[in-house]
Order: C-alpha cells, then sequence, then structure tokens
C-alpha cells in the first residue's frame, strides 16, 4: 500500500465518521485539512488544520480546497431514518453537489465519497440522494473512489447485531445470497480501512467499492485503472 504523505480536504471531519479518519490520516503522516464551521474547530484534532466555512455553500471554502489532491466527502444527516426525507435533500444534497463543484475547481486528483448500497429495499428517498450525488461525480469528470456500505456498526450503532444470523442464513441460499452480501453489514474499523487504503491508492476514473470490497479492503486492480 502507497503510505506516502499526501494532501487532504476533508468536509464531514467532526463528524460521526470522519472523527475517527482524520487522527488515523495524521498518523499515517498525512497532511489534513477539514472545513468547519468556527464554533466546530476546536472538535478537530491536533495536527489537523481548520478551513473556516459552510458545507453547502462551495464559494465559502472552494479557494481553500488547494493544495489538497485529494477531497474526502463525508458531510451527511446524522442516523438516516425515512422521517429525515427532507433533510436528505437539503443537506446531503446540497453538500454533494458544492462538494464536487469545489473539488473540479481546485483540479483535485481524487475524489472519495460515501454512498451507499443500492438498490435496497427500503430509505428510498436516502438511496435517490446518494444515487443522484454519484451520478454528479461522474458527469463532473473527476477520479473517484465511491464507496457504498447499507449499515456501518460502531459505537451508538449496534442493534443490527442481532439480524447477523439471518444474514448469515441469507448468504447460504442461492435466492438471497446476492441481495444478503450487497446490503451486508460493516463496522466503523472497515470503514476506516477501506477509507485509508481509498485514499492511498487513488484510482482513474470512477471506482465502486460495494460491501464485499469494504470488507476485504481489497483494490484488486492497480492504480489508474478504471473499475466501474
Amino acid at each position: 500500500m502507497n503510505t506516502s504523505s499526501q494532501s487532504m480536504f476533508i468536509t464531514g471531519g467532526t463528524g460521526y465518521m470522519g472523527s475517527r479518519l482524520i487522527p488515523r490520516l495524521l498518523d499515517r503522516g498525512h497532511q489534513v485539512r477539514a472545513l468547519v464551521r468556527p464554533q466546530s474547530q476546536d472538535k478537530l484534532p491536533a495536527g489537523c488544520t481548520p478551513i473556516l466555512g459552510n458545507a453547502l455553500e462551495a464559494k465559502s471554502y472552494s479557494e481553500e480546497v488547494g493544495p489538497a489532491t485529494t477531497f474526502v466527502q463525508l458531510v451527511g444527516v446524522p442516523h438516516p431514518s425515512p422521517a429525515k426525507a427532507a433533510e436528505f435533500r437539503s443537506i446531503d444534497l446540497v453538500a454533494g453537489r458544492e462538494a464536487v463543484a469545489a473539488a473540479v475547481t481546485a483540479g483535485v486528483d481524487h475524489f472519495v465519497y460515501v454512498s451507499v448500497a443500492q438498490p435496497a429495499p427500503m430509505m428510498k428517498a436516502y438511496l435517490s440522494v446518494r444515487a443522484e450525488c454519484e451520478t454528479m461525480i461522474r458527469e463532473s469528470g473527476l477520479n473517484a473512489t465511491i464507496l457504498r456500505p447499507w449499515y456501518v456498526l460502531g459505537p451508538g450503532h449496534r442493534w443490527p447485531n442481532v439480524l447477523i444470523p439471518a444474514y448469515w442464513l441469507m448468504e447460504q441460499l442461492p435466492s438471497t445470497r446476492e441481495g444478503a452480501r450487497r446490503l451486508g453489514l460493516v463496522t466503523m474499523e472497515h470503514m476506516l480501512q477501506a477509507l485509508t487504503g481509498a485514499i492511498e491508492n487513488p484510482c482513474r476514473g470512477v471506482r465502486i467499492l460495494g460491501v464485499p470490497e469494504i470488507r476485504r479492503c481489497t483494490f484488486d486492480t492497480p492504480p489508474g485503472t478504471v473499475t466501474a
């Protein structure tokens, strides 16, 4: 794995996943700059450079993205549920659109986005917004890695553990195997390893990491290869 120091710009750095990813990247010698509101900059770990701005307005931070070569977009409504359909469109969609615009303006080499497993039988509004953001990324011409977890197990997010036996059974049956694998559970550690791996192994074109790839944290094709 390529562990040479990289410069990156992260949105959502004080959130559930970002707050765990940034210390790991710093420990690996990367230079990290994170977009935050003024009242949240103290939440960033030592060594991370705060960039003050609004994730819903690219013009508030786009000039500060450089010299980053990697843009990691992690902004999203916490604890997604069907009741938050309006928030998905006003926050997740807008933040995604603005992040893509800022990344294009800055000319970053690689864009990393956490989407969601699809298709899926529920959370239609959430899936729709994430799919729209994926389309924006593809149409932008950015080199990008898109991660598609379904549910991330971690602190405060452990109730699906009770479903593990059911998942195991569905993976044994040919009729349900594909869906069970695509909509399988991943841990926070899986996500952190996959995000770190994606950052340190940038691609050309658009690369999709579904649940099986996130669990394995595998990059079977060399950097520079379109995988999806």
